[in-house]
């Protein structure tokens, strides 16, 4: 435990964590939250931190807290994956859902690559996910168009044009094309979209959010 520097006022030093605290706190979090067995590891890092910096405000010597900190910080991706192998954890199961989710959300393939790729999770279970939430030939391209729809949908723009907003020139066409292309969206796809009739587009968006 690190020393106490003299104070004439402190605040009362936190419990320095340990592993049973650190499992504790990991529980909890996967109680509420689905997470990757890297998020999980980020979490119990900057609860570490946290003690790290209220022990060093409440007069603990901060050479002492620094050390004490990184002796814990390997703690954290042991606990990790220890929930991952009790099954706690499930990278390739959290990817395949947050992949359907933010697809029905409006997002690209590529998007939802980059968001997953964010959460630390590996190529080949960002892959695994792609193809089993969104499926490939056939199925991807039309997840992919239902996607664009209900981006296009949020945007008013193409089948969901409000009545009475004329549209379609150039400036206007390039402006919609250049949302979809920042958006992830291949301009093939954002064509489509701009040439579907909204009978359908209303029913290629029911169907993607009603897949399996």
């Amino acid at each position: 435990m690190p020393s106490r520097r003299p104070a004439s006022s402190q605040n009362a030093a936190p419990p320095q964590p340990d592993r049973s605290r650190l499992r504790e706190a990991a529980l909890a979090h996967l109680a509420r939250f689905s997470t990757t067995e890297q998020a999980l590891s980020q979490v119990l890092e900057r609860r570490i931190l946290r003690w790290a910096r209220q022990a060093a405000d409440a007069g603990l010597d901060a050479g002492e807290v620094a050390s004490a900190a990184a002796a814990l910080r390997p703690l954290a991706g042991q606990i990790a994956a220890e929930m991952t192998t009790l099954g706690a954890v499930d990278d390739a199961a959290f990817a395949k859902a947050r992949a359907a989710r933010l697809t029905r959300s409006g997002r690209s393939r590529r998007a939802v690559q980059a968001r997953l790729a964010a959460k630390g999770l590996d190529a080949s279970v960002i892959d695994d996910a792609l193809e089993g939430a969104l499926g490939e030939g056939d199925a991807g391209r039309d997840a992919e168009l239902g996607a664009a729809l209900v981006f296009a949908r949020k945007r008013r723009v193409g089948p969901f044009r409000p009545e009475g907003v004329e549209g379609g020139d150039n400036e206007d066409v390039s402006r919609i094309l250049a949302a979809f292309a920042r958006a992830g969206f291949s301009r093939d796809v954002a064509e489509r979209v701009l040439a579907t009739e909204r009978d359908e587009a209303d029913e290629r968006i029911h169907a993607l959010r009603n897949s399996p």
